[in-house]
């Protein structure tokens, strides 16, 4: 909540430090800005505000919009029951107990104003996200917004639907371009060309390929986060974890198009045809996909789709999950002198041949890394044992990787190929090779017979 102070008074009890940085905060606003305090130690002469070094009094808070008590003491204390007699809204430094209101830390790019407040519990914690802030903002953002406020009437008048002009401010605030012409001076010049150009231009639909990484929200790139904030629809599948999706705009549609194993609620033909329709309707589309699009995400066929179809598409990468498997257990998949490469294959629907060439790969002293291949594990070892693979090759294999939840187990091709294993519930990752056993293993659940631990 933002309150309106202009033509009152801010009447800060105190004259110390902690009045001073009451007076950092308030002195930027419009209102007068008042300390009294029979001792005034800090040193108020940097700001344009009325210093009064005296006892405080009743009248001190006519026509007062909000009072600061920062000292202890009898003026305090009169000047907290004087503003609460006139319902004056109050902030009694570092005291939450008797504040009326607090004060968050400050992003200051005028007009542009972030407030970051932990309603008085952490004021630390609201400083250092402060700080975080500031850094991921330009410094230039607070001209661009008053760029857009100026131009606010002609983008009306002009552009009448509501998800063009949307479409237009999102262009205008995040373009390189325009924040390069602000330096030089020349922003509401091109800002102008923009508007020209989203005016004459036909709406006209884009699909982002996009990947959502292996399901913690925080191994989402940035460029993703901007885009699902740019999407009017969001299609996803079933292993992005709804915090993902979430971080999308809260107006936008979203299609849960749920292929799980066992379970399609969408045709690959159906998604196709999908993404083509709603771009072909002008939207942008977020095709949002566990991990990395490329990496067993279909997209070559939903880009072949839109290529046919003349709808501009983009692949914005993700960290596919045998990355995070390999962060998750510090596994080198390569490793000087061990392994000179690393093999992504799925073990569902490989046939012999394939288990055969995967053999020869893991003598070679490649790391294999093997997905959706969980409930076939045990077939799987056994077959590369019988094509040639040692059985005292190491294997380690991570369930749900890069989430909170994950679950790792170790051994040997001799281990796993020896019984069913009772894995935890989500998706895996089965590293096979010589490189695996320098990982970090040693809280892993052990495969059944020879295994291996890190010492």
């Amino acid at each position: 909540m933002s309150y309106k102070v202009q033509g009152q008074r801010i009447v800060i009890v105190g004259g110390n430090d902690e009045a001073l940085n009451k007076v950092r905060l308030v002195s930027k606003t419009t209102a007068t800005v008042v300390i009294i305090s029979r001792h005034i130690e800090a040193d108020f002469r940097a700001f344009a505000v009325e210093v009064i070094e005296r006892a405080f009094a009743p009248s001190d808070l006519d026509n007062a919009a909000l009072v600061f008590v920062a000292e202890e003491g009898e003026d305090a204390e009169l000047a907290k029951a004087e503003a609460r007699a006139r319902g004056i809204p109050l902030n009694v430094v570092d005291v939450p107990a008797e504040c009326d209101f607090y004060t968050p830390s400050i992003v200051d790019r005028a007009p542009l104003t972030i407030a970051i407040s932990t309603e008085g519990d952490a004021p630390v914690l609201a400083r250092l996200v402060r700080a975080r802030i500031e850094a991921m903002l330009s410094p230039r953002i607070g001209k661009i917004a008053s760029l857009a406020g100026g131009l606010r009437q002609r983008v009306e008048s002009l552009i009448h639907d509501g998800a063009a002009r949307r479409r237009f401010y999102e262009a205008l605030v995040t373009s390189p371009q325009i924040e390069a012409a602000e330096i030089s001076g020349q922003g509401a010049e091109a800002a102008e060309v923009l508007l020209t150009q989203h005016v004459s231009a036909d709406a006209k639909g884009v699909v982002w390929l996009i990947g959502a990484g292996p399901g913690s929200e925080d191994l989402l790139t940035l460029r993703a986060q901007r885009l699902l904030q740019e999407a009017d629809v969001i299609v996803h599948d079933q292993l992005v974890p709804t915090v993902v999706v979430d971080m999308g705009r809260r107006d936008a549609e979203r299609i849960d198009v749920g292929k799980a194993k066992g379970h399609h609620s969408f045709s690959q033909a159906q998604i196709n045809t999908l993404i083509v329709r709603l771009a072909g309707q002008g939207k942008r589309v977020a095709r949002l996909k566990s991990g990395d699009p490329m990496v067993f995400g279909r997209a070559g066929e939903e880009i072949a789709a839109l290529r046919k179809a003349g709808i501009a598409y983009s692949v914005v990468p993700g960290v596919s999950a045998a990355l995070a498997a390999a962060a998750d257990t510090a596994t080198p998949v390569t490793l000087r002198g061990v392994s000179s490469g690393f093999i992504m294959a799925t073990a569902h629907g490989a046939d012999d041949s394939d288990l055969r060439h995967w053999a020869a790969l893991a003598q070679s002293g490649l790391t294999l890394a093997l997905y959706m291949g969980k409930s076939i594990a045990t077939e799987v070892a056994g077959r590369l044992v019988a094509h040639g693979a040692s059985p005292a090759t190491p294997v380690g294999i991570v369930v749900n990787a890069g989430r909170a939840d994950k679950s790792t187990y170790s051994g040997t091709l001799a281990g796993l190929s020896s019984g069913q294993v009772a894995f935890s519930d989500g998706p895996a990752i089965i590293f096979v090779g010589e490189a695996v056993e320098a990982g970090d293993w040693a809280d892993s659940a052990q495969l059944a017979g020879m295994s291996f631990k890190v010492a």
